[in-house]
């Protein structure tokens, strides 16, 4: 109590610890003109930090409206050391307020807490005074105008070197060449070129911005501590990050040189496949409609491997977000990605056992045309009437594919259509009529000669197949064939009076359905002109 007593008087009651540091870690800074001067933490004695706070600085506002310029002391006392400011008490430095495993202690604390009393309180009485303020607000004016001349140079700058390095640098990548070859894009290096000169620029343009930035918030007193924070945040970040690209550019240059080689073996491996694809080059294992499928999995794989030797020389590989991050996408990659996979695996079964190929003429399932497009993941055709057809590659693999193309060596394709007749009409007939209606139908081919196949014998009628060859390759070409053949086997059987009953025949009508000779061009058809 009488300890109590003692340090009552002078208001000090309240800063004697009461208990270990370990457990009192409550602080609230103490600010003067924006500056922060110490931290004080509590509860002692039952006062909180915050309430120490609101003490002290109760007692300087006192002082400054008394003084114009208060001295600012320090003493020692048994409860640490005090801080006087024109010789009157403000606050004591406790144990509590130090970090004593850094080495500080009360006395050293109050030193500096002394300093930035006597700069706070300088700043102070500068924002109250209207001429340096007005002086302050000039200079703001002048480096605003500066700024803004600055930025003006900078984008007449940059389009002046976009329009002479970019350009410069384009030309000199067009001599860079070898046996003929260049090694450089010229609208690749000019576009990186112009990139290059943003990027700088852009960079000069920010570090300029927050110096500005930096250099207003100086000029006032009261924004004085967030210019002097953010200019040390800036050169902080800036230090660290040159010291990160130090530290990484050895593993960074072991890591571009890798890439380098493996796109100098993937360049060397496109030019040699796309030879042979070509059919510049005749290579024994491998022919034109496998090397664009080698072709692409060999830059894969080369780009796999590539990857996995530069991944230990990456910046931060062995940090553990980065190897989280590597297992999240590779469990990302192999859940959502496993149709693209087996469609990619279809595509290349597709190519390497050539069922079909570019041009071809087939029938995928109930989709029939002329194959445009054979990719890793779909299937283009072509139909008749104009249609493009998209067929996902395992689409294909679970359905029969016909291919009409594979029937003579060269281009056209092959031609069927199926008819069911009665068993009253001769099969012999029958035959004759479809070879004829082949014969008469243009671009139907005379060598290989039309063919006609009895496919099966039903319950109520026999279904005849012709087979023809046409050398046509368009798929609107083609679908116009099959129209005019069609068309002229319905002639010749309505010619000869025979009935087709496709593509269900239960029984023999009353009266024989066919078109009589003088009904074939009934209003509003007309009979063609003769010559």
């Amino acid at each position: 109590m009488l300890v109590l007593g003692a340090v009552a008087v002078p208001g000090v009651a309240a800063e004697k610890p009461s208990a270990p540091r370990e457990t009192l870690r409550e602080g609230q800074p103490l600010k003067v003109a924006n500056r922060q001067i110490i931290i004080l933490r509590g509860p002692i004695a039952g006062i909180t930090a915050k309430e120490r706070v609101t003490a002290a600085t109760e007692r300087i506002d006192q002082v400054l409206a008394a003084e114009h310029m208060p001295a600012v002391t320090v003493e020692e006392v048994p409860e640490g050391t005090r801080v006087r400011l024109g010789g009157r008490h403000v606050f004591i430095v406790t144990k509590l307020d130090i970090d004593a495993e850094a080495g500080e202690t009360p006395t050293i604390m109050a030193q500096y807490t002394m300093k930035r009393l006597e700069q706070a309180i300088r700043e102070r009485r500068e924002q109250e005074t209207p001429r340096y303020l007005a002086t302050a607000a000039g200079f703001c004016a002048l480096a605003t105008l500066l700024y803004g001349l600055l930025l003006w140079l900078i984008r007449r700058v940059n389009r002046w070197l976009a329009g002479r390095l970019a350009a410069s640098a384009a030309v000199h990548s067009q001599r860079m060449r070898i046996s003929g070859v260049h090694l450089f894009d010229s609208a690749r290096v000019l576009k990186l070129a112009r990139q290059s000169i943003i990027l700088i620029l852009s960079a000069i343009a920010i570090a300029l911005s927050v110096a500005w930035l930096t250099f207003l918030l100086v000029q006032f007193p009261y924004t004085r501590p967030w210019g002097e924070q953010l200019e040390g945040n800036l050169l902080g970040i800036v230090k660290d990050i040159l010291l990160a690209i130090v530290a990484a550019l050895p593993g960074l240059v072991f890591a571009a040189l890798i890439f380098v080689v493996a796109h100098g073996i993937v360049g060397i491996a496109t030019r040699f496949f796309r030879r042979v694809e070509e059919g510049r080059l005749d290579v024994g294992w491998i022919d034109a409609d496998t090397a664009r499928p080698t072709r692409k999995l060999v830059g894969i794989v080369i780009w796999i491997f590539a990857l996995a030797m530069a991944y230990p020389y990456l910046p931060g590989a062995e940090t553990d977000a980065f190897k989280g991050l590597s297992v999240l996408v590779g469990l990302m990659v192999s859940l959502g990605a496993s149709s693209v996979v087996g469609q990619a695996f279809s595509g290349l079964i597709l190519m390497y056992t050539r069922t079909y190929r570019r041009g071809d003429y087939v029938r995928i399932g109930d989709s029939e045309g002329t194959v445009v497009e054979l990719g890793m993941f779909i299937t283009r055709i072509r139909t008749g009437l104009g249609e493009e057809i998209s067929l996902p590659n395992t689409t294909v693999m679970s359905n029969s594919t016909k291919n009409y193309s594979r029937a003579e060596p060269g281009t056209g394709c092959v031609v069927d259509t199926v008819v069911t007749i009665g068993y009253s009409t001769p099969w012999r007939q029958v035959h004759a009529l479809l070879e004829e209606a082949a014969r008469r139908t243009p671009d139907i081919a005379a060598a290989p000669a039309p063919y006609v196949r009895q496919t099966a014998l039903s319950d109520f009628y026999v279904e005849y197949r012709l087979v023809a060859y046409t050398p046509v390759e368009s798929p609107a070409q083609r679908a116009e064939v099959l129209g005019r053949l069609h068309a002229n086997i319905q002639d010749l059987f309505n010619e000869h009076g025979v009935q087709i009953m496709s593509p269900h025949y239960m029984m023999d009508p009353k009266e024989p359905q066919v078109v009589p000779k003088e009904q074939w061009y009934m209003a509003p058809a007309r009979p063609p002109e003769k010559p």
